[in-house]
């Protein structure tokens, strides 16, 4: 069966955005994830705040970054997060949002990314199962580390996030307990992305289909399926500089083709880079429409590769104004769109 989630960007008043995961739990989702990132409100709090007035949905970042938190630290937030949702938390790791990395002076190329976040999942499952580490490693050195942060669970999940590939996607197969891959909507990219993962996990001896393969979205549904297509448009202008090339390349599209949008968000010309993004290019790059649309495309293009757990990065009205300052008409708040997929996608699918 197909999971579904929903994942935040905590930019809006903190009462709607406990709101949005309640609404969550309520309706039966997965979990509630959020970015882990300094351009937007601080997640842990967020979901420290949620903990209690939820029940079953399991909440966690998605991702956090290991090259900007230290590891150690990560799973001490995890593990009390764990506590206060008593046994519900998890977290998707990756080593950074390379605008954001950059922004900090931050020279990626040299941090050997990969290597550092193997590294990393491996501290966070010795701290997380045993509170307490000695460790000599080529990023990270501890020596009788501990501490009283201690899960409720036997064993909090720790997931791979990965975008390009191909050796993140086997490395999430190989050691994670699963993958999610954000910002993928062909059939051509996920074929990739799942023959690359279950190479990794059949490499370890392990079962590709007991992991979490998780496709994170851009995502807007309405009744009004042209104003979603709309919404999600001025969405996909901004992830577009977070795709790499060869991402790009599995959606027919290239960098080059792209850095007109690029250079016109860095220059702050809102207007003409949603303008540069086509319908066609925001088509290809969200899951937009009716419900019934978004099913289709799930249908065609995702699911059948294997993919078995959906996350939803709902984008709204609200959010469309905080990014763009454009209004826009027909497109259901956050706790709309999950009663949509609630009522008309789940069921589709199940």
């Amino acid at each position: 069966m197909v999971r579904f989630s929903y994942v935040q960007l905590p930019d809006y008043p903190l009462t709607d955005c406990i709101d949005m995961i309640r609404t969550a739990d309520e309706l039966g989702f997965y979990a509630a994830y959020s970015v882990d990132e300094t351009w937007h409100k601080d997640m842990w709090l967020l979901f420290a705040a949620a903990a209690d007035k939820t029940t079953n949905i399991r909440m966690g970042p998605n991702v956090t970054h290991v090259i900007l938190r230290e590891p150690t630290l990560i799973a001490q937030m995890l593990a009390t997060l764990d506590e206060l949702t008593n046994g519900r938390a998890e977290a998707v790791v990756s080593f950074g949002n390379l605008g954001l990395l950059q922004q900090y002076h931050i020279d990626w190329t040299d941090e050997k990314p990969l290597s550092r976040v193997r590294e990393a999942l491996q501290v966070m499952r010795t701290f997380l199962d045993e509170g307490a580490i000695t460790f000599e490693g080529e990023f990270f050195n501890y020596t009788g580390l501990f501490t009283f942060a201690r899960p409720v669970q036997d064993r909090v999940p720790l997931k791979l996030g990965g975008m390009g590939g191909p050796r993140s996607f086997e490395m999430a197969g190989e050691i994670a307990d699963g993958l999610h891959h954000a910002l993928g909507y062909s059939r051509e990219n996920y074929d990739y992305v799942a023959e690359h993962f279950r190479a990794g996990a059949e490499k370890a001896g392990r079962d590709p289909d007991e992991l979490d393969l998780g496709a994170w979205l851009c995502w807007s549904c309405a009744e009004d399926g042209e104003a979603a297509k709309r919404a999600a448009r001025i969405m996909v202008a901004f992830y577009i500089s977070s795709m790499p090339e060869n991402q790009l390349q599995r959606h027919g599209l290239t960098r080059e083709g792209m850095q007109p949008i690029l250079d016109a968000l860095g220059q702050g010309q809102i207007d003409k880079a949603i303008e540069l993004t086509s319908p066609e290019i925001a088509q290809t790059l969200s899951v937009a429409g009716t419900p019934e649309e978004c099913v289709e495309q799930l249908k065609r293009d995702i699911l059948p590769t294997g993919v078995n757990h959906v996350i939803a990065a709902i984008t709204d009205a609200q959010l469309v104004k905080t990014f763009s300052g454009k209004e826009i008409d027909g497109v259901p708040s956050v706790q709309d769109q999950l009663r949509l997929i609630a009522d008309r996608v789940m069921p589709a699918l199940a």
